[in-house]
């Protein structure tokens, strides 16, 4: 007892000095960049630095073997400022006066530059005054493992998934991810945040002559959260890894999903995508302004008709909610300052605000969300999406499907394609269950559905409860030139939709 006390108290004193530590380092370098950005000499209304330091591990199993094991840390800063009713941005990894002056001048130069094609002039507005910090809240850090339990972990994941000599590959990976950013400006902004970042994923390829199925733990790369290792080793993950090995199996003699239009439910990791797809990028206002179109298309979405549109069934309710503990894109501030706070973007169907910068809240006149967000020290932010959620409603599992007399169930995410309006869709999805007189019943392969997105959400007739609540999130979510990948989450119970197009084959 003696023993084991005596290793609880230097175990708390080690993690005590640690994050004084930190926290002193955080506090002195927030003090630097303080100074630096009073040195700066320069002519502009308002100016800011962001700094982000990010350290990534990224391993990979595929088959029980090692594939990938690699560590990476990159740091930068990027300087904004404000000159003639224009933005410029200037980025740099040399973190000294003189490199931060340079981007600094850089940045006035493009904004001198772009006031003379303005299409709209901002003022200090768009860069209010912000003091705070956020850290992701976490139990076992994401250091409590070493790389090579890390891989063992990998490895005994595709054995677990190996449950069949059908499974013809298994994979597993885990990717770490700790960023720290400052933010500093002009007018006495000073802000820190710490991020402590996690994705997993595991799946499993079976095969039987020409037929070949895939099965993974809800989808490409779903299990993003913020937190430490907590959020993976649950008491069921070996357990998980068995049902999805098997399911590969199962999908090699299930029915083709048949062809028909009929009631869909669709479970949490598919509705994640159909948020992002069909809700999240058609929001974004800089879609809506005609900025974004000529990498990634527009939007359905009008500027009148915030306020005004009806968006989907009155059981449809979305909200912008960065406060989530472990959502994969929680935070207290966006990559400019702006205090973020959760709002709802459509409720009871209707459409209320978008998913925009200061900046572009200013230039259409509506009010959007704290989401201006950049993928790294050397990126602007532009408009993004972040933690984008639909509300429970009041129904169990058991009540979307108790009055369904013929219906399909689908899971997981596998393929998807929207048009450059993000109106007409089609996804696919890994596993399906046929419902029939309100029961699951047979096991459907290569399930898939079509729609456009206002007929699609105005089909939503009942949402399930918290017990069916969900969130999941993906690093992948590109944007812009040059491309940003960047992280968002989204939350969603089950969702039953009526007479939607459901048809077979591979996609």
């Amino acid at each position: 007892m003696v023993a084991e006390l005596s290793n609880n108290l230097a175990n708390n004193l080690a993690n005590n000095l640690a994050n004084n530590l930190a926290n002193n380092l955080a506090n002195n370098l927030a003090d630097r960049l303080v100074e630096q950005l009073a040195a700066l000499k320069l002519s502009a209304d308002w100016v800011g630095i962001r700094m982000v330091k990010e350290t990534v591990g990224s391993r990979s199993v595929r088959d029980g073997q090692p594939q990938r094991n690699g560590k990476s840390t990159s740091q930068g800063a990027m300087v904004e400022v404000l000159v003639n009713g224009q933005i410029g941005y200037g980025a740099t990894n040399d973190l000294s006066t003189a490199g931060l002056q340079a981007a600094a001048e850089q940045a006035q130069q493009q904004a001198m530059a772009a006031s003379r094609w303005a299409v709209h002039a901002l003022t200090p507005a768009v860069r209010p005054k912000v003091v705070g910090q956020y850290a992701s809240p976490y139990v076992k850090p994401l250091d409590a493992l070493s790389p090579a339990e890390i891989n063992e972990l990998l490895v005994q994941l595709c054995q677990k998934l190996k449950v069949s000599d059908q499974i013809v590959q298994t994979t597993a990976m885990a990717v770490t991810n700790e960023t720290e950013s400052w933010f500093v400006s002009s007018n006495g902004s000073e802000v820190y945040q710490k991020f402590s970042l996690l994705e997993t994923h595991f799946g499993a390829t079976a095969q039987d002559g020409a037929i070949v199925q895939q099965r993974s733990h809800n989808g490409q790369l779903a299990h993003c959260y913020q937190g430490g290792w907590e959020l993976f080793l649950t008491p069921d993950l070996w357990q998980q890894a068995q049902q999805i090995g098997a399911q590969a199996v199962e999908l090699l003699t299930a029915t083709e999903c048949p062809s028909l239009t009929t009631a869909l439910l669709l479970a949490p990791d598919q509705m994640m995508l159909q948020i992002h797809e069909s809700v999240g990028h058609p929001l974004e206002l800089d879609r809506i302004l005609g900025d974004e179109r000529n990498y990634a298309g527009g939007s359905f979405v009008k500027p009148q008709d915030f306020g005004s549109l009806s968006y989907g069934s009155e059981l449809m309710n979305i909200t912008f909610n960065p406060s989530v503990p472990g959502e994969f894109a929680s935070y207290s501030f966006d990559d400019i300052g702006a205090a973020a706070s959760r709002e709802y973007l459509i409720q009871s169907g209707k459409l209320l605000r978008g998913l925009g910068s200061l900046e572009s809240q200013a230039r259409l006149e509506q009010p959007g969300v704290a989401c201006a967000r950049a993928c790294s020290w050397n990126r602007p932010p532009i408009d993004r999406m972040a933690n984008l959620n639909l509300e429970p409603g009041t129904a169990s599992f058991a009540e979307l499907i108790q009055d369904v007399e013929h219906g399909v169930y689908m899971e997981a995410n596998r393929s998807w394609s929207i048009d450059d309006q993000r109106y007409k869709f089609q996804f696919g999805c890994e596993y399906a269950k046929l419902i029939e007189n309100g029961q699951i019943t047979k096991t459907l392969r290569n399930p898939n559905y079509r729609a456009t997105t206002p007929e699609f959400w105005h089909q939503l007739v009942r949402v399930g409860d918290e017990s069916t609540w969900q969130m999941y999130g993906t690093p992948y979510c590109g944007k812009g030139e040059p491309n940003q990948a960047i992280r968002v989450g989204h939350g969603s119970p089950a969702c039953l939709f009526a007479n939607v197009e459901v048809f077979g084959g591979g996609a």
